[in-house]
């Protein structure tokens, strides 16, 4: 009954975050064709059948591509908020009313031995939100998709045991880039994606005691590599006293690959 999870895919093609108690198991998002998500519940040696429920952090398509598919397919409940519920609409099929189920944010669920906290983020979405994942004195943060990290989600997030944070673009790399300004202007503002930089600035302000593993994610496959990210990270970390090889530890992820399953 230990609070595990596995990062299915992250990136800007496609995201989705397994976790589970043993008992209960979650899926965050399912950003890929139901097939793809089939394929990555066998890599990591799960059955989509005992899903409790699929969360929606928003409704873009990187996050719910195969979000109608696994419900109706496998008599899934969907968790999301009202506001998210209405920008879906027309966008993931027909998903029969029993199935729908409201998450608002700052509101808490139960499933099983897990309590999950939703939070606002600033992002280009209806009402996008994230997650905070608690068993006991066990706490998973995941937090993707927001322009910026403001105090208020710091004092949410603060001292996870394990975070799978945004660590979007090297900023040097999106402006030289061949992505129209306007799509650059997007990335880089307030309801954009955080950079190397920011993220790692963010995170020196929520490790604490109990932090031992960060997951970067939601690296874009334009405008980062993953060795520029860790690389970038690891260097903001080190400046703010943070040792990312004793005190802490940076993981990949990746936009095919599942994670291995991560105990808390």
């Amino acid at each position: 009954m230990s609070l595990h999870f596995s990062v299915l895919a992250s990136g800007s093609t496609g995201n989705a975050i397994f976790v589970s108690d043993g008992d209960q198991s979650l899926l965050v998002d399912a950003g890929l064709s139901g097939k793809k998500m089939e394929s990555l519940f066998q890599e990591i040696d799960r059955d989509i059948h005992n899903l409790s429920g699929i969360l929606v952090t928003h409704e873009h398509s990187d996050h719910i591509k195969g979000l109608g598919v696994l419900a109706r397919k496998y008599k899934l409940p969907i968790y999301a908020n009202a506001k998210t519920w209405r920008a879906m609409d027309g966008l993931i099929g027909q998903v029969s009313t029993d199935q729908q189920f409201h998450f608002e944010i700052g509101e808490n669920k139960t499933f099983g031995s897990i309590d999950v906290e939703s939070f606002g983020v600033s992002h280009d979405a209806a009402e996008p939100m994230f997650y905070v994942f608690h068993q006991g004195d066990k706490k998973l943060t995941l937090i993707t998709d927001t322009g910026y990290v403001s105090d208020r989600m710091k004092g949410i997030i603060k001292n996870s045991q394990a975070f799978v944070f945004e660590s979007n673009h090297d900023v040097e790399m999106l402006r030289m880039g061949r992505y129209p300004w306007s799509v650059k202007r997007r990335i880089l503002s307030d309801v954009g994606h955080v950079s190397n930089e920011d993220a790692a600035l963010a995170m020196a302000d929520v490790i604490g005691d109990q932090t031992e593993r960060i997951y970067l994610a939601h690296l874009s496959l334009d405008n980062n590599m993953k060795e520029i990210a860790r690389m970038s990270v690891s260097q903001v970390l080190a400046e703010k006293d943070i040792d990312v090889k004793e005190q802490i530890k940076l993981y990949d992820t990746d936009p095919n690959r599942p994670t291995s399953i991560i105990y808390v």
